[in-house]
């Protein structure tokens, strides 16, 4: 990659992480309308925070509305190899914020109710492996 080349993707970047930035203000205005405690709102912020700006901008950049097809990577392999508190318990955190933010995002006109439900389907049938590869790791 040229100087050039690096300059567009690092602009990209930046553009992205603005973006998914503005979402996650929006949903955090959701999650307090929705009366959750300040803690549980900073623990979802936070979880969905580390999936779309430190995984889905770390190969290609996938717009945060794109990610909830990208759980299972993140969640079985990514989630499990960087973060050094990752536990079962800390991967059915991330499952329940997964659910509300693109919940969030369909009830905004964001996602569609197909790519909802397969991310849920998705859940549904990978947990138990992902639960499986956290505990051997």
């Amino acid at each position: 990659m040229d100087k050039k080349e690096y300059q567009e993707w690092e602009k990209q970047i930046e553009d992205a992480t603005k973006h998914n930035n503005e979402v996650l203000i929006e949903f955090e205005k959701y999650l307090k309308a929705k009366s959750l405690k300040p803690k549980t709102i900073k623990n979802h912020i936070d979880n969905i925070d580390l999936f779309a700006n430190g995984y889905l901008l770390r190969n290609e950049i996938t717009p945060i509305e794109e990610g909830c097809l990208e759980i299972d990577f993140f969640l079985g392999d990514f989630f499990i190899r960087k973060a050094t508190w990752a536990s079962k318990n800390t991967i059915k955190e991330y499952i329940a914020s997964f659910k509300k933010f693109y919940t969030f995002l369909h009830e905004i006109g964001k996602v569609s109710k197909t790519d909802l439900d397969e991310m849920k389907e998705l859940i549904k049938e990978e947990k138990e492996d992902w639960f499986s590869e956290v505990e051997n790791y």
